[in-house]
């Protein structure tokens, strides 16, 4: 996988490979499972490194836990909860049009997921700004992230009010490392699934 050449076909590396690979190619295995972020690539090159997995799942669910670990002992550290934010907030914006946001473009898996939240009824498109806007000041630092998962914008944005009128950041770091990793999963079988057809 070169990361200079972005019309090739992404794919995953052997899952028993990965500590003996080379940096630049974990950081860009990295960015096809979760949202380029330099935070992730610090705190998850030392786990490829020195731990062996039997499966993507297996290194995505270790992550998540050493995640919910930061955000649990982050709480009166600003820097370092400004640094889990960063991961967190690393997402797009849920239906967001597709330009550059922070000077990062989407991913193409973010485009894809995010595929049925675009165009339609102009008033719930609006909604749906109004409520990343509402998120975004309900909780600063981070992004509504959620496995989209083939849900359409109405389910979407159901959950987007629960969570902002529950008001709790605490449980919204969670969810949102939940959700992250959801994607990642799905990111991974999907990845996976395109290669296993390619052979």
């Amino acid at each position: 996988m070169s990361p200079l050449n972005p019309t090739a076909t992404p794919f995953l590396p052997a899952i028993s490979s990965l500590p003996t690979l080379p940096d630049t190619t974990l950081t860009s295995t990295l960015d096809l499972l979760f949202e380029p972020t330099s935070e992730l690539h610090s705190l998850a090159l030392p786990t490829i490194r020195t731990c062996s997995f039997a499966s993507y799942d297996e290194l995505i669910d270790t992550l998540r836990g050493q995640l919910l670990t930061i955000a649990s002992q982050v709480q009166d550290d600003s820097e370092g909860k400004k640094k889990l934010h960063h991961v967190l907030g690393s997402h797009p914006r849920l239906g967001a049009p597709k330009v550059k946001q922070e000077d990062e473009e989407l991913s193409e898996q973010s485009k894809n997921e995010q595929k049925q939240l675009r165009g339609g009824d102009e008033n719930e498109a609006r909604r749906l700004a109004e409520l990343n806007e509402e998120y975004e000041k309900a909780f600063p630092g981070l992004r509504y992230v959620v496995f989209v998962n083939g849900r359409g914008r109405g389910v979407i944005m159901e959950d987007m009010e629960r969570r902002i009128k529950r008001g709790d950041i605490r449980e919204e770091e969670k969810e949102g490392i939940q959700a992250m990793c959801d994607i990642a999963k799905d990111r991974a079988r999907k990845l996976l699934k395109s290669a296993e057809e390619a052979v």
